[in-house]
């Protein structure tokens, strides 16, 4: 639901025994785009209180009326930590119902990390996607329950013209397709999550390559790259000059993503 009220593109997901992974887009712009009326639906509808329903329609115009409220919940609903506070309270309390307990749920606040290319939001994608695998809770996609690649598999399995679609939002915001179909994409993911599930690399097939090839990163450094989500302190991924863009937009001298950039892109320009 949150993901329908929240200014954010979610392009991938997983959620785990203890903890979620979301890849998503702050996509500030529609926020910023919505009438005062829209907003304030929005936010009552994330923050619906205990009003009955006609009280929420007084409830909207009131705010859509204050331009203090508009604005501020206009910031809030295009803020990353409103969007994780909205997303993992629910859960939590949930969790601590059906067990019967109290206390904290999750391991503590939220890590991000940003994805300043397309090759770094597809590897954070396909990490998220091969959480269950990694956990030993499956072996395959189609069996990794309550994640963003097992949402696609079942569209495309209802919806065949989907597989050759540019790989786009599972929820929220549309943007853009991605250069990567859907197909391709789970190709890739699957390819990664045979070879994780076996514990050791294996022979890259032309498919996979081709596909390695269209998001400009060798083979060899795919594994590379997925490994910089482990990296707690990595605080941005993707290639070197695009993370030099970033640290300047951004008004920063370092960050922790320059090495791991170095080691995951320095064959890509031979592709």
């Amino acid at each position: 639901m949150f993901a329908e009220v929240y200014s954010v593109a979610i392009y991938g997901y997983a959620v785990m025994i203890n903890h979620v992974h979301v890849v998503l887009k702050i996509d500030a712009d529609a926020a910023a785009d919505w009438s005062d009326e829209e907003l304030a639906r929005r936010w009552c509808q994330a923050f619906p209180g205990s009003a009955e329903p006609e009280s929420q329609t007084s409830r909207i115009a009131n705010i859509a009326a204050a331009p203090e409220l508009v604005a501020k919940y206009r910031d809030r609903l295009r803020d990353l930590s409103w969007f994780m506070k909205s997303l993992a309270e629910p859960i939590a309390r949930q969790a601590n119902k059906e067990d019967g307990c109290t206390g904290r749920f999750w391991e503590g606040r939220f890590k991000a990390q940003s994805l300043v290319d397309e090759r770094a939001l597809s590897a954070a994608m396909v990490y998220a996607d091969l959480n269950p695998i990694r956990a030993k809770m499956t072996t395959d996609l189609p069996g990794s329950n309550h994640t963003s690649a097992q949402r696609r598999i079942l569209q495309i399995k209802t919806q065949a013209p989907l597989a050759e679609q540019p790989l786009g939002v599972v929820a929220g915001i549309k943007q853009e397709g991605l250069s990567l179909s859907n197909q391709s994409y789970l190709t890739l993911a699957n390819f990664t999550g045979r070879h994780w599930h076996q514990g050791k690399p294996g022979r890259t097939s032309d498919g996979v390559r081709l596909i390695l090839e269209a998001l400009k990163i060798a083979p060899e450094q795919w594994d590379q790259q997925l490994r910089g989500f482990d990296e707690r302190r990595v605080t941005a991924l993707g290639a070197l000059d695009r993370l030099i863009q970033f640290a300047t937009e951004t008004g920063r001298r370092w960050l922790i993503g320059y090495q791991l950039a170095r080691k995951a892109y320095h064959t890509a320009m031979a592709l």
